[in-house]
């Protein structure tokens, strides 16, 4: 079965380089490999230095990249409710578009960027073509709310289901009172709805199964964003989701002679003491600072050779 690595924590770690490394480093070793990238504000495609979009792009041998469609997964969900007010109009139930709109954010946000995340996670997980799929997903705030997402989607698919139901009972009570037993309109398009709740019922099965799947938290070793990545941590076990990693970028690995470097230097030991102390059961990597920007496919390797993929 494909196995899944998500990678999330604060905004500016270093996710994405983090990621497109992994990925790189599983491509080397001759796994088929697809590096996702859920955040709104994609940089795969620069870290890679290749074009990418919302369909899987060859990078190099064994290495796919993909950039989620920020509008592909409101449209597939926006659509559900859509043709659910179209039977409400058939049977005489007329809604306009404001009502559309709250009946469809009675279950997600229109426009929410988690909800394009979470049609991505749910292609990928539902597919069997890659060996290892990694997922560089938003900041902290995002990645939470996506987790959450699949039981959000059932909820808001359940009441519809429900809303749904009422109206084709009273219809078919109508009908048959009028023309008789044989004139009740089947149940058609429940399929669906019924579709959709099975998908996210997979998605959230998989990022709760540790034989699948797991997180890996990229922070960097200064105090704000170490706080951060514990809170992050601790939310994550509340969802049952399987972190195992702590990554530790833009480690500081010889301050020379310069005594501000050595004073960062201090403040990141610091930092990575606290870390071993309250999350001791986590393996935790660490990445030397780069100077400059990390771009292309040889500083990825450099990269990759501190992760134990």
């Amino acid at each position: 079965m494909t196995a899944f690595v998500l990678y999330g924590g604060k905004g500016g770690v270093g996710k994405t380089t983090i990621a497109a490394a992994t990925g790189l480093s599983l491509a080397r070793r001759g796994h088929e490999t697809l590096v996702v990238s859920t955040d709104p504000a994609h940089s795969l495609g620069d870290a890679v230095e290749t074009t990418i979009g919302g369909a899987p792009v060859e990078i190099r041998e064994n290495l796919w990249g993909v950039e989620v469609d920020p509008q592909a997964g409101v449209d597939r969900y926006r659509a559900l409710f859509e043709a659910l007010a179209e039977e409400f109009s058939s049977a005489g139930i007329r809604l306009d578009e404001d009502e559309i709109t709250e009946l469809f954010t009675s279950g997600v946000m229109p426009g929410s960027d988690e909800l394009a995340a979470l049609e991505g996670l749910a292609t990928y997980v539902d597919g069997d073509r890659w060996d290892r799929v990694v997922f560089d997903t938003a900041p902290t705030g995002h990645t939470l709310r996506l987790l959450d997402l699949p039981r959000v989607v059932d909820r808001g698919m359940r009441t519809a289901l429900d809303l749904r139901d009422q109206v084709r009972r009273k219809v078919n009570t109508t009908r048959t009172m009028l023309f008789g037993p044989m004139a009740s309109r089947r149940d058609e398009g429940r399929d669906d709805f019924a579709a959709m709740r099975d998908r996210m019922e997979r998605v959230g099965g998989v990022l709760r199964d540790p034989d699948r799947t797991e997180f890996r938290v990229v922070t960097i070793p200064e105090t704000m964003a170490v706080r951060e990545s514990e809170r992050l941590v601790d939310q994550l076990r509340e969802f049952e989701v399987p972190v195992t990693t702590l990554v530790v970028n833009k480690l500081i690995e010889d301050a020379g002679d310069c005594e501000r470097c050595r004073g960062k230097r201090a403040v990141q030991e610091a930092a990575l003491e606290t870390l071993g102390e309250s999350l001791p059961d986590l393996d935790l990597w660490t990445v030397p600072d780069e100077s400059g920007e990390v771009t292309g496919l040889d500083a990825l390797r450099r990269v990759g050779a501190h992760l134990d993929v």
